[in-house]
């Protein structure tokens, strides 16, 4: 059972849209979802978050079609939950143990599964008291009196904080050491972007198509957690690092904002970012805002965006495609699946790189050919030229390569008058 909570003047449509992304995300928990119900109120309430008789309605409800789960879309107290499982006799969670619990089963990196425990043991730690009323009601009361089991509270808690602690001395860790291998990274001047936006929005199969990769693809929401990055080699031979990142979701808890960092370092680092958005969707304004929200709060703010509107394929009415481009005029406009706009968005982020580049003439010794080789791996090479007692090159280079190759730079005028005894174009 979904049940939905519309406060005060909220619009009942926008309550209906957040229940079907809950249902997205029940589906992905792996639920079955038999029924689902909408409560109005003036405000909420200390209890059940909603009125008592509502709550008893809705028990009533779930008994009679044999539901034995219900899923709250607000976020519920501690002592809340405690309250709904007196009254329903059966387990009541909230959206954010629904998706802490999708994302303990899909992380894989080691950042990402120490992040979403210690997410979990924050959550937990206030519901213990819950936990030991579900072991009360299992063992039928044998060998469980009220005194031992408060005595077990307080041992399990005290675990928990060490447990609490642990983790963030061990994230510490780990993060020191992804910060220094992203520093060593950066040393290598390839162009970093990261594709961006709201779930289910067609992030992996955008990534999937640049990049001829296999990252998985489905009608889920969280499909992808953990980043992953792949070479795209873009018309101009240039070399662009592209990363896949987890989509976001509305209503998101502040408390799964760290855990939404452990997954999107990347886009934090990137040289620009991609944010995709569904223009089939008709939240789909409201789904971009939602990603530049949950961008700011992790502090992932880049020199550039480029906004693409994909599943163009699949927008019914054309003027909903007007209205998206008045709007957004600079945004590109793509379908993944008939591949409609990807050549233009391919020069688009070809452009961009370039626009970041500063032409530079170089002059290398005849032993130094491997700066050589790295300028064509990692800038676009505009010539180059041997005269057997040197090695000139004119090349388009991003800013992170031009303070380690200063000491190589030569006026344009040295590297014209060697003459056209070799060069690449």
């Amino acid at each position: 059972m979904l049940v939905g909570v519309r406060v005060g003047q909220q619009e009942e449509r926008e309550v209906e849209e957040y229940l079907e992304e809950l249902a997205a995300l029940v589906d992905t928990y792996g639920a079955e979802i038999v029924d689902q119900h909408i409560v109005r109120i003036d405000k909420p309430q200390p209890r059940f978050y909603i009125g008592s008789g509502n709550a008893e309605e809705i028990a009533q409800r779930c008994h009679e079609q044999e539901i034995d789960l219900i899923v709250f879309d607000e976020e519920l107290s501690p002592s809340q939950q405690r309250n709904w499982e007196k009254v329903a006799r059966m387990t009541v969670v909230d959206r954010q143990e629904i998706i802490l619990d999708i994302f303990a089963s899909r992380a894989s990196t080691r950042e990402a599964v120490l992040q979403i425990e210690l997410a979990q043991a924050e959550y937990a730690l206030p519901r213990l008291k819950r936990a030991w009323t579900h072991l009360h009601r299992q063992q039928g009361g044998l060998g469980i009196r009220g005194g031992e089991g408060e005595k077990q509270i307080e041992v399990d808690a005290r675990l928990v904080r060490r447990r609490i602690v642990k983790l963030k001395e061990e994230l510490e860790t780990v993060r020191r050491r992804r910060a220094e291998q992203r520093k060593q990274r950066r040393k290598r001047p390839v162009p970093n972007a990261a594709i961006v936006g709201y779930t289910n929005a067609g992030k992996s199969s955008l990534f999937n198509r640049l990049t001829q990769s296999d990252v998985l693809v489905e009608n889920k929401l969280f499909a992808t957690l953990d980043p992953t990055t792949r070479r795209l080699r873009l018309p101009n031979n240039q070399v662009l690092l592209l990363t896949d990142t987890v989509g976001f979701v509305r209503k998101l808890p502040h408390d799964l904002v760290e855990a939404f960092k452990a997954t999107l370092e990347e886009a934090a680092i990137g040289d620009f970012l991609i944010h995709i958005v569904d223009a089939s969707s008709h939240r789909a304004v409201e789904h971009y805002e939602t990603t530049l929200k949950v961008l700011d709060e992790i502090g992932a703010k880049p020199r550039e965006m480029m906004t693409v509107f994909n599943k163009i394929d699949l927008v019914e009415q054309p003027f909903e495609i007007f209205r998206l481009r008045r709007r957004f005029p600079e945004a590109h406009f793509i379908s993944v699946h008939t591949g409609e706009g990807l050549d233009e968005l391919i020069a688009a982020a070809q452009q961009l790189i370039q626009d970041e580049m500063t032409q530079m003439y170089f002059r290398f010794p005849p032993h130094r050919y491997e700066l050589v080789a790295n300028l064509h791996r990692t800038a676009k090479v505009l010539s180059e030229r041997h005269n057997g007692e040197a090695i000139f090159v004119k090349a388009s280079v991003p800013p992170e390569s031009r303070r380690e190759l200063a000491e190589y730079q030569v006026s344009a005028e040295e590297v014209q008058d060697v003459g056209e005894a070799y060069e690449v174009i």
